[in-house]
């Protein structure tokens, strides 16, 4: 008996990734050039949190709207073509801002419609890239890919603030924009010279099939049949809406308390990005837990509680960075442990509706919170605060009393929330056993698959799924596990 099924020849799929990877590194650090320099300029123009806040509810809205179409887009075209084109439409989003401001006429109301279209097109890049991922990297390191991608993102971050705090007095936010253009050449470079191979169509794929409104309600029609799917999107939704609502307050808080000190906000940022790439560095040479729904419920509660609530008790310096590298070292573990599930979960076929769709249940708080953010302090919290009234008489103790105390107190109280949202997944069968409840599907590469070990991975799931009391993800994922393991006779029959 030969070995089992080398349909796709993939010797280079870790090395195409990091191809990919390298230039969507490149491409974050000049995004996060340019994003830091514009909000020095927005908030020194205009004083208000509510101005930045807005630039964040263009961006994130729009990017919502269309995720269900995008999603239904992404699967029918070719995923490296969808990342290409978001890559593009965002940098020419960033020469118009260059054009603008180089000829004296940028406002702040520019930033959000370019915001807005880089939102647009944004929709198509998560959902394209995830399930690129799914087809050039094993399922092994599904957890190790994505925490790459959160130390891509936290490295710009390291890096940005202090490129753009040294570079601005020299160049001029000119130049730092003009970064960022060049950062997206790199990245669609980077995409020009890969191959990500295009998933089989699988039968559940073919059932969804329709038009483009039927395949984008199937998004929904999948996950909400999944109650353990549904309710780890719950979990990220709720706990979305307070880390927001929190961070949109980030910049304005630390700016109000310091007389607008850059290298003062700079630092904190900084120090986030830093805790973001130790956090990736553990992330990718542990591989996470075991069971990865306790890497989502735990980092939850532990980020709610040791980071954003001790950025809202800080005063300083040292706690406030203290709770923002706390806060940007558990993200890897929440997101690679959560993008894990879902890799393994949904056929490569139906990742594009299944994410695009996942991320809009998880996401469309986000506008709401950061709409939110900016009139609660400027008009609510701010005021409070820097008065003799009930609420500074009650927790002034706490966070002080003055100008972004208001924003401090807002912070502390999303994250015991946060906290909260975590510890309450557990409370839920579903959504603590999701790794049991829902069987993986599978990806028939070279040299990573095994007919014996599937055998057993399926064997011992179905035992473990016996053992459960009735439910409709328990058939459903019994009857998964049947239909996989005839279709692994079969094929392991037709190469004997």
């Amino acid at each position: 008996m030969r070995n089992f099924v080398t349909r796709i020849q993939r010797p280079s799929g870790l090395l195409s990734f990091t191809f990919v990877w390298i230039g969507q590194a490149v491409s974050l650090l000049g995004t996060s050039m340019s994003a830091f320099a514009l909000t020095i300029w927005a908030y020194q123009l205009t004083g208000k949190a509510t101005a930045l806040a807005l630039v964040g509810f263009f961006h994130v809205t729009p990017l919502l709207i269309f995720s269900p179409i995008a999603g239904v887009i992404v699967d029918r075209s070719n995923r490296k073509l969808m990342m290409m084109l978001s890559d593009l439409a965002s940098g020419l989003a960033s020469i118009g801002i260059l054009i603008l401001y180089l000829t004296g006429n940028l406002q702040v109301w520019h930033l959000y419609i370019a915001s807005g279209i880089t939102g647009i097109f944004q929709t198509f890049q998560w959902p394209a890239y995830s399930a690129a991922i799914t087809m050039i990297v094993p399922k092994q390191h599904y957890v190790r890919a994505h925490a790459m991608n959160e130390l891509a993102g936290n490295s710009s971050g390291i890096f940005a603030p202090l490129l753009a705090g040294a570079l601005l007095p020299l160049i001029g936010l000119g130049g730092i924009l003009s970064i960022d253009i060049i950062t997206f050449v790199v990245a669609i470079g980077t995409l020009l010279i890969v191959h990500i191979p295009q998933p089989a169509v699988t039968a559940e794929g073919r059932a969804s099939q329709g038009s483009i409104l039927k395949e984008a309600a199937y998004g929904f029609r999948y996950i909400f049949q999944r109650t353990s799917l549904l309710g780890l999107q719950l979990v990220f939704m709720v706990g979305n809406f307070f880390a927001s609502l929190a961070f949109t307050l980030l910049a304005p808080m630390i700016l109000a308390h310091t007389g607008n000190n850059a290298l003062i906000f700079g630092s904190v940022e900084t120090a986030g990005a830093i805790g973001g790439v130790v956090g990736g560095l553990a992330m990718s040479a542990w591989g996470g837990p075991k069971q990865r729904v306790h890497g989502v419920l735990s980092g939850w509660t532990l980020s709610g509680l040791f980071g954003a609530t001790l950025i809202g008790l800080g005063k300083s310096l040292p706690v406030w960075a203290a709770g923002n590298f706390i806060s940007a070292f558990l993200v890897p573990l929440i997101n690679s442990s959560n993008q894990a599930i879902w890799q393994a979960k949904v056929a490569p076929d139906l990742q594009g509706r299944v994410f695009a769709t996942r991320r809009l249940i998880a996401w469309f708080v986000t506008p709401i919170a950061t709409l939110l953010a900016g009139p609660l302090a400027d008009y609510i919290f701010e005021p409070a605060m820097n008065q003799d009234t009930f609420m500074s008489a009650t927790f002034g103790w706490l966070v002080g009393t003055g100008a972004g105390t208001g924003m401090s107190l807002i912070i502390v109280f999303c994250g015991l929330a946060m906290s909260l949202v975590g510890l309450g997944g557990y409370a839920f069968r579903e959504v603590r056993q999701v790794e049991v409840l829902l069987p993986d599907h599978q990806i028939i590469v070279e040299g990573s698959f095994d007919f014996y070990t599937r055998l057993q991975e399926l064997l011992e799931a179905r035992q473990r799924l016996i053992t459960q009391p009735p439910s409709v993800d328990r058939e459903r994922a019994l009857k998964g596990i049947t239909e996989e393991l005839r279709e692994l006779g079969r094929r392991n029959s037709s190469t004997a």
